[in-house]
């Protein structure tokens, strides 16, 4: 079966699934997870725990063979097994189908793993271990929900925050969990039982947030001003490639771009997205980005990429990074072309 992470702990209390998939991009909630998962074995009387990793050549055949007999010092056994890639290949798909089919007795089979993608999930192997057990995929809370999660990890240590100061202490925490759990541990022990004042989380606290040029796409096509401004300064100040950076968020606009002149000339949306590989997940924030950017917009942005290139490149002196931001405030209504247009001329 699948399961959320928030039903973890109550399906814990009863007797554990022979065998559980715990994936995710997040080190912290999946490290976490696995540490309930482990908790709840031993209370359950599973004392002998041995642990593995998959990687090139691992032997699938010799060790799912290890596992003929219980051992000779502990009846119940957890084996944890680590795929570094998620994808245990053929030999090893074929061996985990197995083990889902007739699990060896007494055992409890935890198996980490990254983020599985959708085709992934669709394999044999991996929905075989969803029928068989457990298959549960963490994912980190989305930038608007960072300020609850780190309310309800204050409240497990007596601690509270108001909506301002959980608001600062996302905004400097921001994509980097681990960085966030740390600073909530390291509060607990500096400060008392109770609220927390603003004061005392910016005297204690270190700017550790950390961006990727993903989180910079989601900006845009939220038309989140701020958090844009705030994670195309991170990446700046953390020393990532220009080029890049302008490769990513010029696929956005050139998409946006491809799928408004195909509407031009009568072609229907939904084919244009799939023709634009936008899948369903991202198709309303696109469909609400053409609309906030119109032709006339898009047009301009196209010849602006084409200048910040040349910038990137060191062909000419332009700030590209001041301009790359400002060409992105004006799709989404941030800013004015007029304001701006003397950079893109």
């Amino acid at each position: 079966m699948k399961l959320r992470a928030e039903q973890l702990e109550a399906t814990l209390k009863r007797p554990l699934s022979a065998i559980w998939l715990v994936s995710g991009d997040e080190p912290l909630l999946t490290d976490e997870a696995a540490a309930l998962i482990r908790a709840a074995a031993r209370a359950q009387g599973f004392g002998e725990r041995q642990s593995w990793q998959a990687e090139t050549h691992f032997n699938w055949r010799e060790w799912l063979s290890g596992f003929d007999s219980l051992s000779l010092f502990a009846s119940r056994r957890l084996i944890e097994l680590r795929l570094p890639t998620g994808k245990p290949g053929i030999e090893g798909g074929k061996t985990l189908e197995a083990w889902a089919a007739n699990p060896p007795a007494e055992t409890v089979l935890l198996i980490s793993a990254p983020r599985l993608d959708k085709a992934t999930l669709s394999t044999k192997w991996a929905t075989a271990i969803e029928r068989a057990g457990v298959l549960l995929q963490t994912a980190p809370p989305p930038i608007e929900r960072l300020p609850d999660w780190i309310s309800e990890r204050l409240a497990r240590h007596q601690l509270s925050a108001d909506r301002e100061a959980l608001a600062w202490l996302a905004a400097r925490v921001e994509g980097n969990l681990l960085a966030a759990h740390q600073e909530i541990e390291k509060l607990s022990l500096l400060v008392p039982p109770g609220p927390i004042t603003l004061t005392t989380l910016q005297a204690a606290v270190t700017d550790v947030a950390r961006y990727d040029v993903g989180d910079l796409s989601d900006a845009f096509l939220k038309a989140d001003a701020a958090h844009f401004c705030r994670v195309l300064d991170g990446l700046r100040n953390e020393g990532e490639a220009l080029v890049l950076v302008l490769t990513v968020l010029g696929n956005e606009i050139r998409t946006l771009y491809r799928i408004h002149a195909g509407l031009t000339q009568g072609q229907r949306l939904p084919a244009l997205m799939q023709a634009a590989r936008v899948w369903d997940n991202k198709q309303s924030l696109v469909e609400r980005a053409l609309q906030r950017a119109g032709p006339n917009k898009l047009a301009w942005a196209m010849r602006g990429l084409a200048r910040l290139d040349r910038a990137a490149k060191g062909l000419s002196r332009e700030d590209a990074w001041d301009e790359l931001k400002q060409l992105g405030l004006v799709l989404m209504n941030r800013a004015s072309v007029q304001s701006t247009a003397a950079i893109f001329l």
